[in-house]
């Protein structure tokens, strides 16, 4: 299904839709709320007994039959936020908001749903939900995600949609539209990041779950508009017989249904007209973009991306027709009759894809690694694909084939990813990374059952896996499929050695037509690419250093338990009831328990751990929060600017590390952990800030370029700048702007508490604040409030 449908169908715990009440209920419940939204000074100091969730569903529902959401369902969602919070249904509350997320992301109101994700997150967690497996839980994950996906946050994106998919498998049943929308979802996410080969299995696997579960595949526009997505993603992939037969099914199904008057049929038809395209049948891709652009005006207005996108589109068929000499009427749309023509024509853009370009064709050259002993001295040459891509190619082309051919039994039971300690979990790797334990490399976590039976041979296998990659002009890696010497035997590679992965910083834009090595399962390598990695460069591993050997091991096959156990200390994470055990483990720790990637978790079982050490409890991140404000106060409000008037330098260096680290602590504590992850160590602390700090949905956002000037500041103001390339200013100046940076940092702190309902003080000075914080701590325990 569309993006779209995601809004009226999936984003309520309860799955509904206009059916569920007769139309006179429906546009009583619309009046209803209409005058609700109106109705604010009469009843200003008087709060709704309770909320109807269901009533609000109708009315939102009653909304979008009248095509008036552009202008009705904005202040009907605001002002049903603030009736469910008045009074107190925090079940009904997350229903409005996740219904909020999908009409924000309609609208491409992205910046505006930043707290709406944000406050759906902190609200199950406060309702105990995410430990849990409730659809409610699963339905606010799959939105969240969407609306991260929809705003080009996709590690987060990615993130949450694999935690909503461990969460699926235990609350939905196997026939469950809510899975279909999950995999539909993740499809997009892996079309946008440029995968397409795993978006075509998401989608072919949404398609299997909805047409299972319909009464009428044939009339049923949820299957129509996998039919359409399925279609675009065959396209980038130019299997257009495919794609050709997909979105005229879709279309199929709208007529025979009847159903050529419902919002989502626009999707359908901008699929088509996109398929029409590249088979360079532009005629018909203009009457398919203009239909599509008078559905989306009249249900969805002109002032959305949808609307853009689509006569940004029609533009382009429009110059192409012209091009070609040919005439184009206002009829409808054309038939799916035709010729197809060789692919690689340019492909417009459609709602449900992203921006496309030029498909042209090229000779890469390729960079070639070899890697050889652990114990090499000499580092590796610049592997110019991130650790984190490389491991994920690694896995896909060596690791997956080795253990289909040799565990098969074992095959959906063993999970696989990159998590834990090295620059690259973080995704902060670059060419300065690479001089030690740098390589090839992943993890394979087993019960502890299957290790028992499998473990020790499953290590002596993957350490015999080939590590020999090349790496093209475009960032795919390709990697040898022939046993290293020694190898405990040879498996099939059935096409491993011909997967490519992308890199992110070298990948074509999502949409872009480019011509790939053939998948896993064509079984045959590409030419053009095959040709130019003719001539490999050998260049030994980096080394290993004593750190990250025996126990401390980065890759290889581990017990889940034992995993987590090397780097927290817990084999699972701390129980709910037990803050003064969070409160013992460093952000830091929870970071490196946390970070990386999951490539596969058949069971979810190591997911569900991993999530277990992201779900830190609410009443610890206030309590944390609390002693961060306390050190805010103390060392950059109290201490700094007393030990600057009395010239101990020293004293006040010491004061501004304090305060950098309480405040960068925070900016990551208000963000919530379970959304943007844990503050890393030191070393990346500042490389992690900038990123949660570039992104639109951050809280606190100038707050890190605000602690790197005060850094930047310090050397003048604790030693009048001598050595420090100060120009001999003296410190007077340093210190005014280093003072006025801490107190605009506090202010804006403050502004963060009040949004949050945190605080109702004005107060500055940050120890005052705390109070006002630990108030919101529900449990008793004393471990969580200060003296």
């Amino acid at each position: 299904m569309d993006e779209e449908a995601l809004l009226k169908q999936f984003a309520a715990q309860f799955a509904h839709g206009p059916d569920d009440a007769d139309d006179t209920d429906a546009a009583a419940a619309a009046q209803g709320a209409d005058s609700t939204a109106n109705q604010v000074a009469d009843d200003a100091d008087q709060s709704p007994a309770t909320f109807d969730t269901q009533q609000f569903l109708n009315g939102l529902d009653a909304i979008f039959d009248r095509h008036t959401a552009a202008t009705e369902a904005g202040p009907y969602l605001e002002q049903a936020m603030v009736d469910a919070e008045n009074a107190g249904d925090e079940a009904g509350l997350l229903t409005v908001l996740n219904e909020t997320m999908g009409f924000y992301r309609s609208q491409g109101r992205h910046k505006e749903n930043q707290w709406i994700v944000q406050r759906a997150l902190e609200l199950a967690a406060r309702m105990g939900l995410t430990t849990g497996t409730s659809e409610a839980w699963a339905t606010t994950l799959i939105n969240c995600a969407t609306s991260m996906r929809a705003a080009k946050q996709y590690d987060q994106a990615e993130d949450l949609y694999h935690q909503a998919q461990s969460v699926c498998r235990h609350s939905l049943a196997p026939t469950d539209r809510r899975l279909a929308a999950l995999h539909n979802n993740l499809s997009m996410l892996y079309s946008e990041t440029n995968r397409p080969d795993k978006a075509e299995l998401e989608l072919r696997e949404a398609l299997r779950i909805i047409e299972a579960s319909s009464v009428n595949p044939d009339a049923d526009i949820d299957v129509s508009s996998s039919h359409t997505n399925l279609a675009l993603t065959l396209l980038t992939e130019h299997k257009l017989e495919d794609a050709h037969w997909h979105a005229a099914k879709a279309l199929e199904i709208y007529r025979t249904g009847h159903l050529e008057h419902s919002a989502h049929y626009a999707s359908a038809l901008a699929g088509f007209a996109q398929v029409c395209f590249a088979e360079r049948r532009y005629a018909d891709a203009v009457t398919g973009y203009r239909h599509a652009l008078a559905v989306i005006e009249e249900c969805y207005g002109k002032d959305t991306d949808y609307w853009r996108i689509t006569a940004d589109n029609l533009r382009q068929a429009e110059e192409a027709a012209a091009q070609a000499g040919v005439t184009v009427d206002n009829a409808g749309v054309a038939g799916d009759a035709g010729a197809l023509p060789q692919s690689g024509s340019r492909l417009p853009n459609s709602p449900a894809q992203g921006k496309t370009g030029a498909n042209a064709a090229s000779s890469p050259s390729t960079v070639s690694v070899s890697t050889g002993s652990a114990g090499a001295a000499e580092a590796v040459s610049a592997c110019p694909v991130s650790g984190l891509k490389l491991a994920r190619a690694f896995w896909t082309q060596m690791g997956k084939p080795m253990i289909a051919a040799k565990y098969p039994q074992y095959a959906g039971r063993i999970a696989a990813g990159l998590v834990g300690h090295g620059s690259e979990c973080y995704g902060f790797d670059d060419a300065y990374s690479q001089d030690h334990d740098f390589g090839p490399r992943f993890c394979l976590w087993l019960t502890d059952e299957d290790y028992a039976a499998i473990g020790e041979q499953l290590e002596v296998d993957y350490e015999a896996l080939p590590r020999k990659f090349s790496v093209d002009a475009q960032g795919r890696v390709t990697f040898e499929a022939h046993a290293r010497s020694d190898a405990s035997g040879a498996f099939p590679s059935a096409g491993a050695g011909s997967t490519v992965i992308p890199d992110a910083a070298n990948a074509p834009t999502p949409g872009t037509a480019t011509h790939d090595t053939a998948t896993a399962e064509s079984g045959a390598a590409s030419s053009d690419v095959a040709e130019a990695m003719t001539t490999p460069i050998d260049a030994p591993l980096s080394p290993v250093t004593p750190r990250a050997q025996g126990a401390n091991r980065r890759d290889g096959v581990f017990r889940i338990g034992d995993f987590f156990e090397s780097i927290t200390g817990y084999r699972t994470a701390p129980a709910q009831t037990a803050p003064h055990e969070w409160l013992m483990l460093q952000e830091s720790t929870l970071a490196a328990a946390t970070n990386g990637e999951v490539f596969a978790d058949p069971t979810g079982l190591f997911s569900k751990t991993r999530q277990g050490f992201k779900n830190m409890p609410d009443d610890v991140r206030l309590a944390l929060i609390s002693k961060r404000l306390g050190m805010i106060a103390q060392a950059g409000q109290y201490n700094l600017p007393r030990s600057l008037k009395r010239g101990d330098g020293a004293a006040a260096w010491l004061s501004i590390h304090e305060f950098v680290q309480a405040t960068a602590s925070l900016v990551f504590l208000v963000n919530v952990p379970m959304v943007v992850g844990y503050m890393p160590y030191y070393k990346w602390q500042f490389a992690a800030l900038r990123k949660l700090s570039g992104s639109m949905f951050a809280l606190l956002p100038n707050v890190g370029e605000q602690l790197e000037t005060v850094m930047r500041l310090s050397s003048a103001a604790c030693y009048g700048g001598a050595g420090f390339g100060e120009g001999g200013k003296g410190a007077a100046p340093a210190i005014e702007k280093i003072n006025d940076i801490v107190e605009q940092i506090a202010v804006d702190i403050v502004k963060e508490l009040k949004r949050e309902h945190l605080t109702t003080s004005g107060e500055t000075f940050l120890e005052w604040q705390r109070p006002y914080v630990e108030d919101h701590i529900a449990s008793d325990d004393p471990v969580l409030k200060s003296l």
